[in-house]
């Protein structure tokens, strides 16, 4: 099978870094696609970054000329799922659900350790209405910029870690890394703190893996129903700025969408 890996900012070593960690999580036969949005910011710290990201992860994913079996979305606590789930016809999978249902599968209460101190509410938010936040014993910043992980990865490590044992003493008994720039630290962070430690990426490539060997998809029947025909000017806003980025035939695309909105 085929899963696409969608970085939500336009950092491409972030990008990399992503594919890495999906890659080694994936199962043999698994191919790992991984890319980001072809406009749009650089990270994303709050809610305007959040939607324009979703905007631009949406445009990128009607213009993709791969085909793929399912998706991950990796950004944490952001928007813009719900939107793919109506776009695409494959499973559609969330770095923040997927982190959380792992982890509750591996102690009674979870922990989160993102970004900056603004996050923490967006993420809480993202877990309620998932109903995931009930067993959720602490969401903690570690006051690190995104852009700021990679820049020096020993000091991001011993933050996340120092970070990460506020939630265990408010009752974490897993730790969820909050962000797909934390992406591959895992190992690290768990040996530090003695606690089980999930990647989101890792953890949705497992679950997407598992979708889509059952067979299984989003369901269409209400919530998650293809956009209805209607006219979107500038749609989509990639096939402008980028002439060469034209859907091909095979993307996983509702049809009805699909003709819609090919006419670029």
């Amino acid at each position: 099978m085929r899963i696409l890996v969608m970085n939500p900012n336009t950092t491409a070593s972030m990008t990399a870094s992503i594919r890495a960690t999906a890659t080694a999580a994936a199962a043999p036969g698994t191919e790992i696609i991984a890319t980001e949005p072809l406009w749009g910011p650089e990270s994303i710290e709050g809610h305007f970054e959040g939607y324009l990201s979703a905007a631009a992860v949406l445009d990128r994913l009607a213009t993709l000329e791969r085909d793929f079996d399912a998706l991950v979305m990796a950004g944490f606590g952001e928007p813009g799922r719900e939107g793919a789930q109506e776009l695409l016809d494959v499973p559609v999978l969330d770095i923040t659900e997927s982190a959380a249902q792992m982890a509750m599968m591996l102690g009674h209460a979870y922990g989160i350790v993102t970004t900056l101190d603004r996050a923490v509410p967006q993420i809480q938010d993202r877990l309620l209405t998932a109903g995931l936040l009930k067993r959720c014993a602490a969401v903690r910043g570690t006051g690190l910029g995104v852009l700021e992980l990679e820049q020096d990865v020993e000091r991001t490590v011993e933050v996340i870690i120092e970070t990460a044992r506020e939630a265990v003493r408010a009752g974490a008994e897993v730790i969820c890394l909050g962000c797909g720039g934390m992406a591959g630290l895992q190992e690290k962070v768990a040996a530090a703190l003695g606690v089980p430690v999930v990647d989101g990426v890792a953890a949705a490539v497992k679950f997407a893996e598992a979708v889509v060997g059952l067979g299984l998809t989003t369901s269409t029947g209400r919530s998650f129903a293809p956009p209805r025909p209607k006219a979107i000017g500038s749609w989509p806003l990639s096939a402008h700025l980028h002439p060469s980025a034209v859907r091909a035939q095979s993307s996983p695309c509702h049809t009805e969408f699909s003709a819609q909105t090919s006419g670029i």
